[in-house]
């Protein structure tokens, strides 16, 4: 039988009624003569709850014994769709991550997965069972201890199992009804796309889309998974939601495909360091070790031997950045003479493939801009993206007079 991957976050089995309606799409699925392998997330709210426990129980937790509370959340939905699945007479039997097993690496809490072996699925398969009800979120090291692949992980998951099964396609079931131009909360006129590629989606989640988790974007595109995000809330046609796929599948689109937006931004300067080989690895090699998580990079035409070095970062990272810098200065790796940090930065970006064959985007987004009275203060590129950094208070008239200027409320 062919193989289908059906993905439910936490709102869409946040209650006893919400996991039946998922079933009920589960159970339409098997129907058509699918074998069908559900992943499922902790009910809305309870990884937060477990989260807060084990912080209150012990401020310096064992990573071990954390990974072993938090993945418990999803045990219990996953036994709770496969008992939901059995009542409407469908073979079903949940699988937590050992028993799979989903292998992978020993860093608990940021665990990556390694292999998921598809002969105990496979065989429960030919033995009758239709649905195989897997928690997500977690796994199984080779020390033999539970371990969690970090927040979103049961996105991931799922298109891990996608992969090793061969399936048609993995559905990811939300509370949205696919990928939009934009966040609708921001600007009314977004529009949902029916397909997007694989490489602009992997853009709009690393710049702040939430709609999909950025590691399960990067193993669709490696491993060539159709990828359906869709609504747990609306009814579903078989063209519903937005679909993640190659490029060539995509007749036409767009020049720009979407605008993301990431709100808490840092700008941070380190003021007069020396220009020589070497300094900026040994700058952002101590962000790195300060746990940094540094996005844009810029530096400065040198002056008598001394350069500037701008990065971003998130803003709650500021601190971390400011000890790492002085950590860094302390042992006499770099010297400056200040760092200063602008907290009151958002960065927005479009994204699009088309852009790889049309001139002047960069032009008509910095006039855009301009002619909003909106000051750019960091700009980076990529082949398919141009970012930049600008006032937060400023962010969502920019988000709106980019969508407006591309057109982005119309389909190609």
């Amino acid at each position: 039988m062919p193989v289908l991957v059906m993905k439910f976050g936490g709102t869409s089995v946040a209650t006893l009624d919400r996991i039946r309606r998922a079933a009920k799409r589960v159970g339409v699925e098997v129907a058509k003569g699918y074998d069908v392998i559900v992943i499922v997330s902790a009910m809305a709210g309870k990884t937060n709850e477990l989260v807060g426990w084990v912080g209150e129980t012990s401020a310096m937790y064992d990573a071990r014994e954390y990974d072993a509370v938090v993945s418990s959340g999803e045990n219990v939905t996953a036994g709770l769709m496969a008992l939901t699945l059995q009542e409407m007479d469908i073979p079903a039997r949940s699988w937590q991550g050992w028993q799979v097993p989903v292998q992978t690496t020993s860093a608990h809490s940021a665990a990556r997965i390694e292999d998921i072996p598809p002969a105990n699925i496979q065989a429960k398969f030919a033995d009758g069972m239709k649905v195989a009800v897997v928690a997500g979120f977690q796994g199984v090291s080779a020390e033999e201890r539970i371990t969690t692949l970090g927040r979103g992980g049961s996105d991931t998951t799922a298109v891990a199992f996608a992969a090793s099964f061969g399936a048609e396609r993995c559905d990811i079931y939300t509370d949205v009804d696919g990928v939009y131009t934009t966040d609708p909360r921001v600007e009314s006129k977004a529009r949902k796309l029916d397909k997007i590629s694989y490489e602009e989606m992997l853009e709009l989640a690393s710049l702040g889309a939430k709609v999909l988790q950025t590691r399960s974007v990067e193993l669709a595109m490696r491993y060539k998974v159709k990828l359906r995000v869709l609504s747990s809330f609306d009814e579903q046609g078989d063209d519903a939601g937005t679909l993640v796929c190659d490029e060539e599948e995509i007749m036409e689109s767009n020049i720009v495909a979407g605008v993301a937006f990431s709100r808490d931004e840092a700008k941070m300067t380190l003021v007069s360091v020396a220009d020589r080989p070497g300094i900026a690895a040994n700058i952002f090699t101590a962000l790195s070790d300060g746990g940094v998580n540094v996005d844009m990079i810029v530096q400065n035409i040198a002056e008598e031997g001394r350069t500037d070095m701008t990065w971003s970062c998130p803003v709650d990272q500021v601190k971390r950045a400011d000890e790492a810098m002085k950590k860094a200065a302390a042992a006499g790796v770099i010297n400056y003479d200040e760092l200063i940090a602008d907290e009151g930065v958002a960065k927005v970006s479009v994204v699009g493939i088309g852009m790889r064959s049309h001139t002047g985007v960069a032009a008509k987004m910095f006039k855009v801009l301009s002619d909003e009275g909106i000051n750019i203060k960091v700009i980076t590129t990529s082949e398919i993206k141009i970012s930049v950094l600008i006032d937060r208070k400023y962010m969502e008239l920019a988000v709106q007079a980019l969508h407006d200027a591309f057109d982005l409320d119309k389909a190609a």
